[in-house]
């Protein structure tokens, strides 16, 4: 039985590296179910490509996996990165130069949805409503007068770095004396920095994923944070956390989870968006569902929601890489 050569990457040396570690070891967990494929692990650092005995290697515009002692011809590709370089778009657009074939969405939507910014725009310009913001590219005091009077308009904002993690650079002001050193902060993460209206809402989240080509977007599942918090990179990924998910959100009406998948499904369109997605939105205290932000490649931690999403929908995870690997190969892999 000739296997196919698939190629897992992870890591990539940023604020995530971690995190995108612990999504890699879910996956290859997930891999081994399928009988016909072989699996190399590289891990990028910010020292280089890496093979599981950290020997370097790379991967040329051919195809082949190199290293000093071989030289693997490579057919698939998941890139398993939250941050840089995977969520940026970067490590897509080495994939598209080498042609080969890789799980997730392309460069152009990757790098769309990591910007914060470019994301609500293109939220707007669909007519999709997302919470009330205003950025900035610079701490000018023009600049700062703007984010100013925008505290002063809603009373507590948060401010994020624009392209970062959903979780990295963010923080909650409530108070006008905090605005500055939380944008201060907020640039070190990112040379723009969005900063959103604050609100107390039910946060919620689909799956959407691609069945062959049919886009499929699950029932929303919800995050439930402690009275008073956010979901805070910790709350995110620490075993300690103190949220909880709920895999499908219990008292919403049949119009809420209408509107949610149908603006799931028009984003992930009309943004082409490719094999998978986790798209989060906040449901206020007066019903109004707002999209929050897009996640190119969602975690796939024990705790995270995507895989948890795809399960509870009819679909185990490992037959779902099968069918992602098959679809752009043309090989059967389970």
């Amino acid at each position: 039985m000739t296997k196919l050569n698939l190629l897992l990457l992870c890591g990539g040396g940023g604020a995530e590296h971690d995190i995108s570690l612990v999504s890699a070891q879910y996956i290859e967990s997930q891999l081994a179910k399928l009988p016909r494929v072989n699996v190399q692990k590289v891990e990028i650092t910010q020292e280089g490509w890496h093979l599981d005995d950290g020997m370097r290697c790379h991967l040329d515009t051919d195809g082949m996996l190199c290293s000093k002692v071989e030289h693997r011809q490579i057919h698939y590709v998941i890139p398993c990165f939250h941050g840089f370089p995977g969520e940026t778009g970067d490590i897509q657009s080495l994939l598209e130069i080498t042609g080969l074939p890789y799980l997730g969405c392309g460069p152009e939507g990757s790098q769309i949805c990591f910007n914060k910014i470019t994301s609500k725009l293109w939220f707007d310009a669909l007519g999709i409503p997302n919470t009330p913001y205003v950025f900035i590219t610079d701490q000018s005091d023009q600049s700062m007068a703007r984010a100013s009077a925008f505290f002063a308009e809603h009373q507590g904002v948060f401010v994020k770095a624009a392209s970062q993690g959903s979780s990295v650079g963010c923080y909650r002001v409530t108070e006008e004396e905090q605005l500055s050193t939380c944008i201060a902060d907020a640039f070190t993460f990112s040379d723009q920095v969005l900063i959103e209206k604050a609100i107390q809402p039910r946060e919620l989240e689909v799956a959407a994923f691609q069945v062959g080509d049919e886009i499929i977007v699950t029932k929303p599942g919800e995050i439930r944070c402690p009275e008073g918090s956010f979901y805070t990179f910790e709350e995110k990924y620490s075993e300690g956390s103190s949220s909880n998910t709920q895999i499908e959100a219990l008292d919403l009406s049949e119009e809420q989870v209408a509107c949610i998948r149908d603006y799931a499904h028009q984003a992930f369109k009309q943004l082409r968006l490719k094999d998978m997605s986790r798209i989060d939105f906040f449901l206020t205290e007066n019903g109004t569902v707002l999209v929050n932000e897009i996640n190119t490649f969602p975690g796939m931690t024990p705790i995270s929601m995507f895989p948890k999403l795809v399960e509870h929908h009819g679909l185990a995870f490992d037959e779902y890489l099968a069918s992602r690997i098959t679809h752009a190969t043309g090989r059967r892999v389970s």
